[in-house]
């Protein structure tokens, strides 16, 4: 299957419209049986679109397209193509106390939060941080048909975000637009790293989480009908 190709189009033209930064946004782990849900946040600022943009990465792709090695080749450099980024988490309790959508929000709003103030606390003199001040007029580019980030802002327990961008939704976003490429490939790797690091763990090695990142395979579900569900299982969701 031919991968779509990611291009700088919708963030040109977020940029052309005055936006200064835009965000792209993407989720890992909804459909996971354990382990948090993630959101990656990747920023590129405005004045670097000019014309044509910066190099897109080779291979660089929605991560769904992308196995396991290629995504991993990817995850340094993206960190150098972006301007900032940062990976949320929302828990699993979080996710049975709250809801799936409400869970994805609250991690982008964490990842958001930590992307804008790496934005605003860069160290390099040649690129000074920014003040909040200058993400006024920021723009979001959210995966999905669905914006779950907004409405989780307004909530008693969305972290504090120095400034929250207007949200454009785009089905398949991950696939064209470079920006949420990015954010999808770190947010996987991220994750991807989390549950092996997990499944090395005692309490969690029966559910083979090095191989299925905690998803609903045979082997995952006959594990948790062998052992019972582990304290980092969706106890809300149809484990078995």
């Amino acid at each position: 299957m031919s991968r779509v190709r990611p291009t700088w189009r919708l963030e040109r033209r977020l940029a052309q419209n005055g936006a200064p930064v835009i965000f792209g946004f993407d989720e890992v782990g909804r459909g996971a049986l354990a382990g948090p849900v993630m959101v990656g946040c990747a920023a590129i600022l405005s004045d670097r679109l000019e014309k044509r943009g910066p190099r897109i990465p080779d291979h660089l792709a929605d991560s769904k397209m992308l196995t396991e090695k290629e995504r991993e080749r990817l995850f340094g450099p993206l960190g150098d193509f972006v301007d900032a980024w940062a990976v949320g988490a929302a828990s699993n309790a979080e996710i049975d106390e709250a809801g799936i959508t409400h869970a994805l929000g609250l991690a982008a709003l964490r990842a958001l939060a930590a992307c804008e103030n790496k934005l605003c606390c860069r160290p390099c003199e040649a690129e000074p941080g920014l003040a909040v001040a200058d993400l006024h007029g920021a723009a979001g580019i959210l995966d999905g048909p669905h914006d779950y980030i907004t409405p989780a802002a307004s909530t008693m327990d969305a972290p504090d975000v120095p400034l929250l961008p207007a949200i454009t939704t785009q089905v398949k976003a991950d696939a064209s637009c470079a920006i949420v490429a990015a954010a999808s490939d770190l947010a996987k790797v991220t994750r991807d790293r989390l549950m092996e690091r997990l499944a090395l763990q005692d309490a969690y090695r029966a559910y083979g989480w090095e191989s299925n990142k905690g998803y609903g395979t045979a082997a995952h579900r006959a594990a948790i009908a062998a052992h019972g569900p582990s304290d980092l299982h969706r106890l809300t969701w149809h484990l078995v």
